[in-house]
């Protein structure tokens, strides 16, 4: 067998015999110069990933093989060099699986031993901040984060850059600490004047980055990790739509062909509880005549819908296009429209918002429209349903919340609306004898 193949071949036979995957890949794909092999075991839909002392220019690395091309100087030594770690792996692996004393600690002690390495100085050498370091992580999951993702993470990465510009220093793994943190917040806060949830989205995306170069051996400091370290949150003032007015946008006549398809896309979420990423890109294979069944691409959640008559209509309609659905739209261009649906329906219903802008408690009414937005028609789902009585376990088999107080913390009902619930509970159970 050639040299080649040799690699390759023996991964796919530790696949056969012990159920793990073993593969080799590069730190950083952007770099012109030399970055880490690393070594990564999955099993049971768990990864761990292993630093090796092994370093080689992208542009002499091949990808399907993961190894070194040919056209690198000294190719065979390197290869010899990855075939003898992943070896050393895969037995360490073996062996303790055997004896029962497994664990994902145990072996990373034991494979640095038997290579005679220290992971935490091999890793410790590719980074001295930590804007680096997430430049080079965003780079590294690009083929495998959603796009919505790598936009959050860009925005954080970009803000920390703005931060050491502001603060004329470099934020150094050893500067990562509770000072840091309330510096941070500041900046976002009157700086930037952000939104608590903004600053917290901001917060949790900066630990995510730290988390990341925990694992990887590249941070040491665990500061991020205290309580006080946490991320901000403010309840936000959100909005449903009731069935009388969702009715009313679905008979409304839009002028403008546009605005009606946004409105039939708009109507589908109301009536399915599905968020924007999954009613905007349903295919007709989700769809049968009585049903929808689809995969849901945050959570992977496998969910069944019942087609709702009003959904069943809309389909009707778009039966002889090409994709039988409406055609979606960006969810920022849904969300435009769907004020300008709103208020062309008359939804003009005032509201007061209590908010924070810039560090300081604000008040200021809006109309009812200009909440509106592609996740109302999920929030719209969930509030109907239980205002009707339908069992919330059974709602939230659709939207895929976990617990009842996350998702009674979801639904939007006044007192009065609850006092008519407790009122149709009473009217139901007429076993309940007075006294």
């Amino acid at each position: 067998m050639s040299q080649r193949l040799f690699l390759g071949h023996q991964i796919l036979l530790s696949r056969f015999y012990s159920m793990a995957t073993y593969k080799f890949y590069l730190f950083d794909y952007a770099t012109s110069e030399e970055t880490y092999v690393i070594l990564r075991l999955a099993e049971n839909k768990k990864t761990f990933k292993f630093y090796t002392d092994l370093k080689i220019q992208p542009k002499y690395w091949n990808s399907s093989t993961g190894e070194a091309r040919r056209t690198y100087r000294g190719y065979s030594t390197f290869n010899d060099l990855l075939k003898e770690r992943y070896r050393v792996l895969k037995e360490l692996h073996e062996e303790l699986k055997k004896s029962g004393n497994f664990s994902p600690e145990t072996l990373r002690q034991r494979f640095y031993e038997t290579i005679g390495k220290n992971e935490k100085e091999v890793a410790q050498q590719s980074f001295v901040s930590l804007t680096d370091f997430a430049e080079n992580y965003i780079q590294s999951v690009e083929s495998v984060k959603k796009k919505n993702t790598l936009i959050h993470n860009r925005q954080t990465w970009r803000l920390l850059k703005e931060f050491e510009t502001v603060k004329r220093r470099t934020i150094t793994f050893e500067r990562v600490n509770l000072d840091f943190y309330n510096d941070f917040i500041e900046f976002l806060t009157t700086y930037k004047r952000f939104a608590p949830n903004t600053i917290g989205k901001h917060i949790r995306t900066t630990k995510l980055f730290l988390n990341e170069a925990t694992e990887r051996g590249v941070n040491t400091k665990l500061d991020f990790k205290s309580k006080r370290f946490k991320a901000l949150t403010e309840k936000v003032e959100t909005i449903y739509l009731t069935e009388d007015e969702i009715q009313h946008i679905y008979e409304f006549d839009f002028k403008r062909k546009a605005l009606e398809q946004t409105r039939d896309l708009f109507i589908i979420g109301c009536f399915t509880g599905l968020r924007f990423s999954d009613f905007s890109q349903l295919k007709q294979d989700n769809i049968s005549s009585d049903e929808i069944r689809i995969k849901t691409q945050k959570t992977g959640d496998f969910i069944v819908i019942p087609l709702h008559p009003t959904v069943k209509k809309i389909l009707a309609k778009y039966a002889h296009t090409l994709k039988g659905l409406p055609r979606p739209v960006s969810n920022q261009r849904m969300n435009d429209d769907l004020k300008e649906i709103g208020q062309q329906a008359g939804l003009n219903e005032k509201i007061l918002m209590n908010k924070t802008k810039g560090g300081l408690r604000v008040q200021q009414t809006v109309f009812k429209y200009e909440l509106i937005t592609t996740h109302t028609a999920r929030r719209s789902f969930a509030t109907n349903l239980y205002l009707q009585g339908f069992p919330a376990i059974s709602i939230m088999k659709i939207t895929g919340h976990k617990t009842e107080k996350a998702f009674m913390s979801y639904i939007r009902i006044s007192q009065e609306e609850n006092s008519k619930l407790l009122q149709m509970h009473w009217s139901k159970n007429t076993k309940l004898k007075v006294i």
